[in-house]
């Protein structure tokens, strides 16, 4: 069975961080995806997606993530079925995130933590090549 979603939106709301009774951290935000169809004419639409992180996923979020900051997200989706007051049967769903990660530059998502700004960006040096051969494409012999 597969149950995989990966999502990248912005938060709607400032994620809080709880803790359980037992001591586990959980975190619940809401991701805006906009949607890739536009009508002509119209506003582009969005969904507002429901997402709960637990513990250490939950603390970096609360931690790193504002509201308005991008976010991708991968986790799977969960579903409850539940009553409501009026005795209406009702169900849920939302993502649970198993990893998060950042989009966009440090100004995009407005971080003023001084962990991001205490070590320059790191740099790359291109790996040196000698050591392989030249990849010729040659499909001149090809018959189609």
């Amino acid at each position: 069975m597969i149950n995989s979603v990966v999502l990248m939106g912005r938060l709607t709301f400032e994620p809080e961080l709880r803790t359980t009774p037992s001591g586990v951290s959980v975190v619940r935000f809401q991701v805006a995806c906009d949607r890739n169809y536009q009508k002509s004419g119209e506003d582009r639409k969005a969904d507002f997606i429901d997402v709960t992180a637990w513990r250490q996923t939950a603390e970096f979020v609360s931690r790193y993530f504002h509201k308005g900051s991008m976010i991708a997200v991968e986790g799977s989706i969960q579903t409850e079925n539940y009553t409501d007051r009026d005795g209406n049967k009702r169900k849920s769903f939302q993502v649970v995130a198993d990893r998060v990660s950042f989009c966009g530059s440090k100004n995009e998502s407005g971080s003023t933590n001084p962990v991001f700004n205490q070590q320059p960006a790191p740099s790359y040096q291109s790996a040196d090549n000698s050591d392989f051969e030249e990849i010729v494409d040659d499909d001149d012999d090809l018959p189609f």
